[in-house]
């Protein structure tokens, strides 16, 4: 039976055409899967079902996903991230030794700069970041960051600067990605990617068309924690900012 598949036209490019309509015709794809994004259970034979291709410096993978999470398209990653990708599709992933990698948390909210509200995320990791390569307990996330580009912030002022080659990723109202330049000038990656595009207020939305652009503010583990009102998370920004934890960027809008 035909799949129910949808293949993009940069996926096409990528894979040839005898391959997607191999894949269309139902010869290579699965009957059951589970969505590289939100990762339940999917079925290309009764639902609508994305074919998403990982492509990292050397090597390719084709991943699937509701049509309803993701869109079909090719993501940029690296080779590591593409291994580990690769790991997890397949159900194979060995028992890491390491502690458990951290994960990037991002919330999305509005700060008011002179009398005008700016589109926001503020990003925090679930644990310390260490530098790659390194061992220890040590916390190298913001600088990390500033060896990026993103500025120290003593205090929330004024619009930091514009951070060049990185942008947020905005489509159809939800927050798919943060990207950074690629190597060696090449296709932007993704520096954090949502498992599931995440819904932003109507009112984010209209400030980031407004201003085509995004302040990024990013603190280490334990400085901001997940704040329910915009207003509490402004005051725990301000601390941490007050406390040297704070750094940040304007990045510009990618999509609307």
């Amino acid at each position: 039976m035909p799949r129910m598949l949808e293949v993009s036209d940069e996926v096409r490019a990528e894979i040839g055409d005898e391959e997607a309509d191999r894949l269309l015709a139902g010869e290579n794809a699965p009957g059951s899967y589970d969505c590289t994004s939100c990762r339940t259970p999917g079925d290309s034979e009764q639902e609508r079902t994305s074919t998403v291709l990982f492509v990292g410096d050397e090597t390719a993978v084709l991943a699937f996903a509701h049509a309803t999470c993701l869109p079909s398209q090719v993501v940029q990653v690296t080779e590591e991230q593409l291994q580990g990708a690769a790991r997890s599709i397949a159900g194979s992933a060995a028992p890491q030794a390491a502690p458990e990698q951290a994960v990037l948390g991002v919330t999305s909210g509005l700060i008011l700069l002179s009398g005008e509200l700016h589109p926001a995320l503020v990003v925090e990791p679930t644990a310390p970041i260490a530098r790659p390569g390194t061992t220890g307990a040590g916390d190298d996330f913001l600088p990390l960051l500033i060896e990026q580009g993103f500025m120290p912030l003593p205090q929330i002022d004024s619009v930091p600067p514009v951070l060049h080659g990185w942008s947020v990723l905005l489509a159809m109202g939800q927050l798919h990605a943060i990207l950074q330049p690629g190597p060696v000038g090449g296709t932007p990656v993704a520096w954090w990617q949502a498992h599931q595009a995440l819904q932003v207020a109507d009112s984010w939305r209209a400030a980031a068309n407004k201003h085509q652009q995004v302040l990024l503010f990013a603190a280490p583990v334990g400085s901001i924690g997940r704040q329910p009102r915009e207003d509490l998370l402004r005051e725990a920004l301000d601390k941490a900012a007050a406390n040297g934890k704070l750094v940040a960027a304007t990045l510009p809008l990618a999509g609307t």
